[in-house]
Formats: C-alpha cells, sequence, structure tokens
C-alpha cells in the first residue's frame, strides 16, 4: 500500500531516487505540494545547468523557469524505466539552455546582417559630377581627334540616335561608306578613351 510521502518531515538531501520518481507520479497527478517539493529540489539542478551554457544570470534564471514549468506540465510524460527523474530535469534544462543560446545568437546574427543591409555608402554627389564631367570633356577631345566624316557619324548615330541608314541620307554618302567610317570613327574612339574589349 502507498503511503503519501510526508513532504514536510524530510529535507531536500533525504529524497531519493524512489521519493523524488513517486513526487514526479503525484506531480503528474496535479499536486501541488509535490511539485513545491519538486522544485525545491531540482530548482538548483537546472538553474546551475543553464547558467554554465547560457552564462547569464538572468537569462539562466528564464531559463530554468521555463523548464520548472515544463515539469510540471510534462510531469505525466515522465518514465521511470528511462531513467531518475534528476536526469529527466537535467536533459530538459540542458536543451532549453541550448535552444536559448541558439536563439540569442540567431537574433543578433539577424541584427548584424540587417545592419548591413542598411548600411550603404555615403554617395559623394559632387564626386560623380566632377567625374560624369572629366569623361565628357574626354569624349569632346577625342572626337575633335576623328574626320569630319566619322565625326558627323558618330554625332548623328550616338547623338540624335539615327540609323545607318538614315546617317547616309543626312550626310548624303553611300551607306557603305557611313559603316567604314562610323566603325573606324568608333575605333580611333575607343583607342582615345583608354577602352580595352
Amino acid at each position: 500500500m502507498n503511503q503519501p510521502l510526508p513532504f514536510g518531515s524530510r529535507s531536500q538531501g533525504e529524497i531519493g531516487r524512489d521519493d523524488l520518481a513517486e513526487v514526479m507520479r503525484r506531480v503528474a497527478h496535479g499536486d501541488k505540494q509535490a511539485f513545491s517539493t519538486l522544485y525545491d529540489v531540482l530548482a538548483p539542478l537546472v538553474f546551475g545547468i543553464a547558467v554554465k551554457v547560457v552564462r547569464d544570470r538572468a537569462q539562466s534564471e528564464e531559463v530554468a523557469q521555463e523548464v520548472m514549468i515544463d515539469l510540471w506540465r510534462q510531469a505525466a510524460r515522465y518514465r521511470p524505466e528511462a531513467g531518475s527523474v534528476t536526469t529527466w530535469a537535467a536533459t530538459i534544462a540542458h536543451r532549453r539552455a541550448v535552444d536559448r543560446v541558439r536563439s540569442a545568437q540567431a537574433a543578433a546574427d539577424r541584427e548584424q546582417s540587417q545592419a548591413a543591409r542598411e548600411h550603404s555608402p555615403a554617395y559623394d554627389q559632387v564626386a560623380e559630377q566632377v567625374e560624369t564631367r572629366l569623361d565628357s570633356e574626354q569624349v569632346r577631345r577625342c572626337l575633335r581627334g576623328l574626320t569630319e566624316l566619322q565625326h558627323q557619324a558618330v554625332t548623328l548615330a550616338y547623338y540624335r540616335g539615327l540609323t545607318y541608314r538614315e546617317v547616309a541620307e543626312a550626310l548624303r554618302t553611300p551607306l557603305p561608306t557611313i559603316k567604314t567610317r562610323m566603325r573606324d570613327g568608333l575605333i580611333r574612339l575607343r583607342d582615345c578613351m583608354g577602352v580595352t574589349t
């Protein structure tokens, strides 16, 4: 015949493995006094594991509290043949602490990634305008180095958007001549600008 444990009559150190299994059985049936005893016995162990893994006292306290709530809610899942109550609680505590560390690391990684995406190099509008102006000046200088027909053909094609045929008609020059002059003119421009292919 099973007798109820006299919880108030024993200290933490006097509760044995079998007694703790009985306490857990009673917790599974919703016995708050049994849970109080379980809490007194296991909370220091659970907290110690959390501190070793998490390394932050406040976070460890939260983890320990969560583990103790899990023990209350999952008491019916405890199986004495699988191991002691202490081992079961320690396993839950370790897993919960590791989850907390991983969660904190993932959050830190997300914040760092977000900060990296939001950081954009400063745009220097003045430098951009100067560079554009220098490029334009270099193009004008190189265009002055072309023959008159090359200069006219390139200007009509690239600045006015005319096709080869339209350039030939505008300059009253045969189409093959325009194509040759434009090809030669573009090669000279490329060489003058220092563009490599």
